[in-house]
This record gives structure tokens, C-alpha cells and sequence, in this order.
């Protein structure tokens, strides 16, 4: 059309053809992809070596390309990935003008998950040589990701006693309706009880089918049995009173910078147990000597940061409030101040209470304070206990909350850079994501999809802070 910008003639034909080259420009983020996996020992990361017989296969290099330009462009799924090798300009300048298969494509995936692992901490490693790590602080947060099992494909024992529920309650519901049409002598009352009887059955075999999957659960070690995904389980979620089917991604990230510098995937629905695991991870990736963790409450258990302290790993978790006496109106543990130097509490009144005997329970040896005589005439008695005296029980470690405890108390906005390091990590994977589900099953798949999310993550950072150039110098060096 007359007055705009036009194009070019399709079938115009040019004396010197352009070559691939001159359509991705030098600082196109493409160009970091091809070199970072070209200065990779692939061998020595654990990728498949070519076959001394038969037809040649894709190399690693040319397939680990693809991958980490499709995750860093949305572009995780097999089959859209081979449809854009044959279309997209940058990934047939990225391969060398080859198209393998989304089977083949998804077989590399699925074959080479320590290896595509192995190639995530390597790119940590090349951030740490070039100054992106600070390595003294990181932040650890775990976030739940949906497997592709849904919700009615994993049974719990609560799940399976709502369902027969429901099912015994549409039998009777049916089984009235038949009584109705039974009295009904018409052939529309005749055709209505084949349906409802047909309908009858149906639900009977729902709820044997429910009594052998009773069975199963029963039989499970963790009391529950995802169909789809045999790994996949169900997960509460923050505060909605609902939960998703999944598993429970961990992450450290570096305060420097916000790369993530270790990451590990579980089907384990809480934290708890995660933390002194997480801190090791990432000491080893920052090589730092002197470690702080920053993680939330549900990160907080005694044996948990006993062990980050004696790997030489300052935790800062806050204390979980569990005491019912809180929420009663009675004074807590945090009302009593410890002494160590004569080892005794000095509790609201001022009254001293001192150490009894010894008691082992699942937490280890714990030890009772308490005033054989001062709480029975104590004006305080009815804001500190209903028993007959007040215990306070004592960690046989509990020097080392305390010392937790006086870290978090010099370092008030520890919760507040926690929150800015490692929140927007799983918010910008779960964008790229597509708010959706995991591609794959297994909790090993997983975690190399996880990787690869990661890795991608990491590079587009890296790249935003060094920018193309000087990134691919780096490598290079």
C-alpha cells in the first residue's frame, strides 16, 4: 500500500546471500549459550561419548544448546522445541541448522539428568570465579511446584473416607430415586430405572475401587498413593486452607546478586529438615569459610541448626511459637530469662527456678527448671500456669538457639533480605512455567527439569548484570 514502509520482494534474488550470522546480533543473549556449552568438558560432566558403531548421534553439545535457549525463552516442551529449531532464526543459527525430533529431544532430557545437573553447578562455579557471588550470606526458602498428578489421581486416607462419602451418598440418592420409578408402571418410568440402575453400578464399583485403593494407602510407608506421578504428594499450601499435589522445591540464593547457588527437589510437604542440608549445599558451591542462612520459621528445628553450627554455618531461623499456654494468655518460655552463669531461669515474679533431673524424649535429653514452693503463693500463678507449679524445659543445646537467637536480634531486617533475596526466585520460574505443572515425573526428572530452570535463571542474571560481552569473555578465560 502506497505511503507505508514496504518490505522486500519474496523472490527477489540477492547476488551475495546473507548467511545465518548477519540475523543474530553480536550482543544477542544466543551468542552466551554457544560459548558457555562450547568451553564445557561434557565428557568430564558425564554426557554420552559418540558410538564407535552405527549412525551417528546429536551431539550433547548441540542438544544441551537447544535446551538452555528453550528454557531461557519459555520454551520447555519437547515438541515445541522441535518445531522451533526448524522455524526459529536464532536456534538454527544455535544448532547448525538441525532439527532433531521432540522423541529425541526428550530422550536427552530424560538420559543425562546428573550431567544437566552437573552443568548448573558448573555455571555457579564460573559466577563465583568472576566475583558474581558475595559467598558470606544467602537466603534459603523452599515453594511448593504442581506435578502433573491432579488432585484426584492422589489418595490419603482423608481423601478416601470424603469420597466414600460421597459416593455412599449418591447410592442412596439413586437408590431412592429407583424406589420412585419402581412405583411407576409408564415406558418412560422403565427407561429411567435401566439408567439409574445402570448409574447404581457404576458407583459400586467406585466404591470397591475406593476399599482396594484404602487398602493400598494403608500399605504405603508415608499413607498415600499418587497415581500419575508415583513420587508426586499432596502439599498443604500458606494459609488457604487448600493443597496441591507436588513436590517441594529448595533454593539458596546469594544475597549478592540473587543467583541461585543450590537448589534440591523433595516430595516432603514442610522445611524442617531442609536446613542444615541447604547450608552445606551452599557453602560448598560460594567456597565461603563463614556462612550466614537466612530462612524462615518453618526452617526452625533444634537438631537442624545444631548441625549447621557444627559445620560452621551461622543460621538465622526465627523461633517457632508452638506453646498452647500463648494462646491461653499465659506466659511464655521467651518470660523467663536464662542465667548461664549459675544455671537457672528468673521467672516474671523474680523467683529463681533451678535445674531437676533429666528426661529423654524424642527431642534428646531435656532438662526441667522449676520452684518446688514459690508458685503456690505466687500473685502471678494465674497468668503463669493452671498445674501446680510452672516447668521450663531446656534443650540440652539450647546455648546454641540462644546464640541463634542473639544473631537475629543484631540483625533485625534478617526476615525483610530473606524476602528480597529468594521470594522472587520461584515467582519468576513459576512465570516461566506458565503458572503451570512440571513436564515430567519421577522425582530424578524432576530435579533435572528444576536444573534447567535454574540454570536459566541464573544465566539471564548473570547476563543482566555483566551484560553479553564481558560474559562471554569470562567464559572464555
Amino acid at each position: 500500500m502506497a505511503g507505508f514502509i514496504e518490505g522486500k520482494d519474496r523472490r527477489e534474488l540477492s547476488f551475495l546471500p546473507e548467511c545465518l550470522d548477519d540475523y543474530v546480533a553480536e550482543d544477542n543473549p544466543v551468542h552466551v549459550v554457544d560459548v558457555f556449552i562450547d568451553e564445557l568438558d561434557l565428557s568430564g560432566l558425564g554426557f554420552a561419548t559418540p558410538a564407535a558403531t552405527g549412525r551417528p548421534g546429536y551431539s550433547p553439545a548441540t542438544m544441551l544448546k537447544l535446551y538452555l535457549y528453550g528454557y531461557l525463552n519459555q520454551v520447555q516442551s519437547s515438541r515445541r522445541l522441535e518445531r522451533e529449531a526448524g522455524r526459529n532464526v536464532e536456534l538454527i543459527w544455535l544448532t547448525g541448522k538441525l532439527a532433531p525430533d521432540f522423541k529425541t529431544i526428550a530422550d536427552f532430557r530424560r538420559d543425562n539428568g546428573d550431567a544437566i545437573r552437573a552443568v548448573c553447578r558448573q555455571f555457579v562455579v564460573l559466577c563465583r570465579q568472576v566475583g558474581l557471588l558475595a559467598g558470606g550470606t544467602v537466603a534459603v526458602d523452599g515453594s511448593r511446584f504442581k506435578a502433573v498428578n491432579t488432585r484426584d489421581k492422589n489418595f490419603t486416607p482423608g481423601a478416601i473416607r470424603r469420597r466414600v462419602e460421597q459416593v455412599q451418598a449418591s447410592i442412596e440418592r439413586y437408590l431412592s430415586l429407583l424406589d420412585t420409578a419402581d412405583r411407576q408402571e409408564d415406558e418412560v418410568a422403565e427407561m429411567r430405572r435401566d439408567r439409574l440402575t445402570e448409574r447404581l453400578e457404576r458407583l459400586r464399583q467406585q466404591m470397591r475401587d475406593l476399599n482396594a485403593m484404602e487398602r493400598a494407602v494403608e500399605a504405603a510407608p508415608d499413607r498415600q498413593v499418587s497415581l500419575t506421578d508415583p513420587d508426586a504428594r499432596a502439599m498443604a499450601t500458606n494459609g488457604k486452607g487448600t493443597g496441591l499435589v507436588g513436590y517441594n522445591v529448595q533454593a539458596a540464593v546469594d544475597t549478592k546478586h540473587h543467583l541461585v547457588v543450590a537448589h534440591e527437589v523433595t516430595n516432603v510437604g514442610h522445611d524442617r529438615t531442609r536446613l542444615a542440608s541447604m547450608g552445606q549445599q551452599a557453602k560448598e558451591a560460594t567456597g565461603a569459610d563463614d556462612l550466614t542462612v537466612l530462612a524462615d520459621r518453618g526452617y526452625f528445628s533444634g537438631e537442624e541448626v545444631l548441625a549447621c553450627d557444627a559445620a560452621g554455618i551461622k543460621a538465622i531461623v526465627p523461633k517457632s511459637l508452638t506453646s498452647s499456654g500463648l494462646k491461653r494468655g499465659f506466659f511464655g518460655k521467651q518470660d523467663f530469662v536464662f542465667d548461664a552463669d549459675r544455671d537457672l531461669y528468673v521467672c516474671p515474679a523474680g523467683q529463681e527456678l533451678t535445674r531437676g533431673r533429666n528426661r529423654s524424649d524424642r527431642e534428646g535429653d531435656v532438662i526441667f527448671y522449676r520452684h518446688l514452693t514459690a508458685c503456690s503463693t505466687c500473685e502471678l500463678k494465674p497468668r503463669c500456669t493452671p498445674e501446680k507449679l510452672r516447668r521450663i524445659r531446656r534443650w540440652e543445646h539450647e546455648q546454641v538457639i540462644d546464640a541463634m537467637q542473639a544473631r537475629l536480634d543484631r540483625m533485625p531486617d534478617a526476615m525483610r533480605v530473606r524476602r528480597q533475596t529468594v521470594e522472587h526466585v520461584f515467582g519468576t520460574i513459576k512465570d516461566w512455567m506458565g503458572r503451570g505443572h512440571f513436564l515430567t515425573r519421577r522425582l530424578p526428572k524432576v530435579g533435572t527439569e528444576i536444573s534447567l530452570h535454574v540454570l536459566a535463571y541464573n544465566l539471564k542474571r548473570a547476563i543482566a548484570i555483566l551484560g553479553v560481552p564481558m560474559l562471554m569473555k569470562a567464559m572464555r578465560a
